[in-house]
């Protein structure tokens, strides 16, 4: 098994209930996305998320 396996199994057994179950969401939306090969549009929702919440920090002048 490979090492990330084996860590998200130890971790899935140790966190929260509801906490497990929404990491299990998550890896599943990008297995799926990775098995459509539309990891990329995934990767711009991220970028654009950042740039969002820089034009959201207040400003210091």
């Amino acid at each position: 098994m490979d090492v990330l396996a084996e860590k998200l199994d130890a971790k899935l057994r140790e966190w929260k209930p509801n906490t497990a179950t929404e990491v299990r969401q998550r890896i599943t939306e990008i297995i799926d996305l990775a098995d459509q090969d539309v990891l990329d549009i995934m990767q711009s929702r991220s970028v654009e998320q950042e740039v969002l919440d820089l034009l959201d920090e207040p400003t210091t002048w």
